[in-house]
This record gives C-alpha cells, structure tokens and sequence, in this order.
C-alpha cells in the first residue's frame, strides 16, 4: 500500500517538531506536520520560555534596595507591563519563526490545520483534506482546566497570564502545584496583592517534604498570603452585572468573603485528546484522557504512536523531546529505543527556586533505609545586604550502598545546580564520590560536597 507520508506528526509543539525534523532530515522519510496554533506549542508560546522571562523579570523589583546595601545610589524604579509584554511577544514570535524554519530546512511538510484520525492510516484536516500515512505520531500536549464550579469562568487560567492588558492590583491563585506556586511569586514580585488557596497540608505535594516546606516559607516571606488547608466554596461577580475579566467574589472554606481583581485557576491540565477520532480508531485512553502508550510510545493501534503531555508519563519539555527522539529511533532507524523516565532532573522557578533530582526523603525512606544530609543557611549576597533569606541543600543516600538516592536544592539558580547534580545522581554516584569532590569556594553550592554527618537516618 502507497501512503502519502512516511510519518504525519499531529502537534507542533518542542515535542513533534523534533520527531518530525529528524525524521524527515536524518532518514529521508517523507514527513507532514499539522497544527491548528502557533507552532512551538504549550513550552515556547504559552508555558516554559514566557513564564521564565517572566520570572526574570519579576526579580529586579529588589535589586535596588539590594544594590543599595552595596553601595550604590540607585532609586526604586516602576514595572511597565506594557513595554515588557510587547517584547516578550515579540520574542515569541521570532521563536515560533525559528520553529517553522527548521521544519522547512528538514523538508517537513506543514499545514495550518486541525488533524483528527479517521483510521489507522488517515489524517483528516480541517482544511477538509484527508492524507494518508505509513505512521502517525499525536503530540497534542494538554491544556489547563477549570474545576467544576459555578462561575469558574470569571477566573482565568495559567495560558490567559500572558494576555493580560493589564496587571491586576489582587489576585487569587488557586492551587499548590509548581504552576500555581510559581506565578504566585511572578506576580508578587510583579507588585501584585497575591493570595494563594490550596486545598491540601502543604503546596508542592509530592516534592521533598523539607524542600517544599522552604518555598512555602519563603513565598510568605516576600508577601504571598498563602492558605492551606482551604479551597473556594463559592465565586461570583463583584457586581450585578459583572462578566469575565472584572472583578470577583470569591467564598472559602476558611469562612472568608472577599473580593479579588482577578482569580487564577492553576488546579491541574488534562491530555488534548478530546473529539480527534482517538477511541474510534482503536486508541486506548486513560482515565484522564491520556493516550496510553507502551516503553516505546506505541498506542493499541501498531501504526499509531504519541508523545508528550499528551501521554501524561513525565510532562517535562526535554522529555517530550527525549520521547520523539527516541521514537524516530526505534521507528525509522530500526533501533528499538524505549524512554528512561527514571532519575530526571526538574526545577520550579519559585523564589527561591527548587532543583530536584531522583527521590525524595520520604519516598527513599519507604524503599529502603537511608541516610539524610541536609544544611540550610543565609547566603552570602543577600545576608549581607541583611534579607532573611536562606536556603538549602539535601542528599538522601542509600546506607546499604551509598549510592545518592536524592538530591534536592532550595536557592537561587538552583535549577542550574540541580542539571549538573543530575548528572552525577544518574551515574550511580555515592555520597563518597561527592566527598571526594573539593568545594568550589565560596559558593553556595559547595555545601552538596562539604556536608561530612547526617542529620538524621530512617
């Protein structure tokens, strides 16, 4: 059977663009990409990269007292919104370019489009096309969600952050996750009101229980008014005649009324699987919609394969890369590459930030015994211009073979720190190995290699 494509990539976010351009460069195969938005998808346009230049610039509103600690006569300036925003776009924009100029250097077909599946071997577009292919690879990504309550509407959620006009004076984040923790110290340090809810005992859930414990700490310590143990019971408009965008009232279960210029749902994202002929064709998905996929990111259906959040395995951009490049291995190199999902190095870009490699205390000590090293302390540029700050460095270690089961870092630039780490934590390193490394001094980051006695076993 002739087929119109080698390989038809649904999805062009960091994910699909890199299956599709290696493929289609690095095999010959014929290769055709579809996206119904901007290309680039949640990472570059709507997640990762605005949200980090966000958090950059969110962190100059204390650098002149800082500076002034230091000896410089430096005034307190004002964040402009507007100016920051037309250049954040504009840098999106040129980055959505890059994304369609690789694709068109490889070869890669693309089309402006929606793709649904009307069989194994059928693409159908919106366009009202319908293309064929030997394979089809989903890389939908997912999409942020709304809880089940009325009036949820009024609020936003964490794609909308970037559309703001304008900054709100208060805001209400809902939610615990790195998500919701992140854009509360964003635009805290933005000069907004925030007020954070979360339903559990501490934000970060599932995170190093004395890492999150830190980041929670440190958010209220910069002026994030930060509920646990409370979640809303009910919203509404402000007023009368309120719509989305205005004012709202919101009700918790803390027992307090108040009235929030804007409300940010940060409570969890859901696989794009929904009305693309998925089931139809044969595609098993999971309980929350998430394609499922076998080691080698193949679906029930052997032409069929996905990556990505769409898979909901690790959501992690690299990952998703990993995945595609693993694929295009497996697919069309003929070397059956399944994905190691163990030991990934991630960062949350709260501030201070939290790296975190391998497993937490809590799950290292239900698998086997341990010990644990850990130190926190004030850091020498913020303790001298006299800032409350401190952070913290953690190896979780294995006592049967010393192996660093965990590492976990609370600091600035951590998620730096916690990439390096990462390497020595997936190469089997033992707490003897980081002994023997000298400390890079002074830094913050040599106490990792300088901490000689546990604080605690379990």
């Amino acid at each position: 059977m002739s087929f119109d494509y080698d390989l038809f990539v649904i999805g062009g976010g960091s994910g699909g663009v890199r299956a599709a351009r290696v493929a289609a460069s690095e095999t010959g195969a014929k290769v055709a990409l579809a996206e119904d938005d901007r290309y680039g998808g949640t990472c570059v346009i709507r997640g990762c990269v605005p949200k980090k230049l966000m958090v950059f610039a969110s962190g100059y509103g204390e650098m002149a007292a800082e500076a002034r600690s230091y000896g410089w006569d430096i005034s307190d300036g004002a964040f402009d919104w507007t100016a920051f925003c037309d250049k954040l776009n504009a840098e999106l924009d040129r980055l959505e370019g890059v994304y369609r100029k690789l694709l068109g250097n490889a070869g890669v077909t693309t089309y402006d489009a929606r793709a649904t599946l009307k069989d194994a071997h059928t693409v159908s577009l919106s366009t009202g096309e319908e293309l064929t292919a030997k394979h089809i690879l989903v890389a939908t990504g997912g999409h942020p969600v709304r809880p089940d309550l009325p009036n949820a509407d009024l609020g936003i959620v964490s794609d909308d952050i970037f559309h703001l006009t304008e900054l709100p004076k208060s805001l209400l984040i809902i939610g615990g996750g790195y998500i919701a923790c992140e854009f509360a110290c964003i635009m805290r340090g933005l000069g907004v009101e925030v007020t954070q809810y979360y339903r559990g005992a501490q934000v970060l859930r599932g995170f190093d229980e004395e890492a999150r414990g830190l980041v929670a700490e440190s958010m209220r310590e910069m002026g994030v008014d930060l509920h646990v143990g409370t979640d809303i019971i009910e919203m509404g408009p402000a007023e009368s005649d309120g719509k989305a965008g205005d004012p709202v009232r919101v009700k918790a279960t803390n027992g307090s009324e108040r009235v929030f210029d804007s409300v940010l749902f940060a409570t969890g994202r859901v696989a794009n699987t929904g009305n693309m002929g998925l089931e139809d064709v044969g595609i098993k998905l999971g309980r929350k919609g998430e394609i499922v996929v076998d080691e080698y990111s193949q679906t029930a259906v052997p032409s069929v394969y996905a990556i990505g959040d769409v898979t909901d395995r690790v959501n992690l951009t690299p990952v998703a890369i990993r995945e595609g490049m693993a694929f295009v291995e497996t697919v069309f190199k003929g070397n059956p590459t399944p994905v190691d999902h163990e030991l990934i190095a991630s960062a949350i870009f709260t501030q201070p930030e939290m790296g975190t490699v391998g497993l937490s205390e809590e799950a290292a000590a239900e698998q086997e015994p341990i010990e644990v090293y850990c130190t926190s302390f004030r850091p020498m540029q913020t303790a001298f211009a006299d800032k409350p700050d401190r952070v913290m460095m953690k190896l979780v270690v294995s006592k049967e073979n010393r192996k660093v089961l965990g590492c976990h870092i609370v600091a600035p630039n951590a998620g730096e720190m916690i990439q390096l780490a990462g390497i020595a934590v997936k190469m089997g390193a033992t707490k003897e190995d980081f002994d023997r490394t000298v400390a890079v001094h002074p830094t913050m980051s040599e106490e990792i290699v300088t901490m000689k006695t546990p604080i605690r076993t379990a």
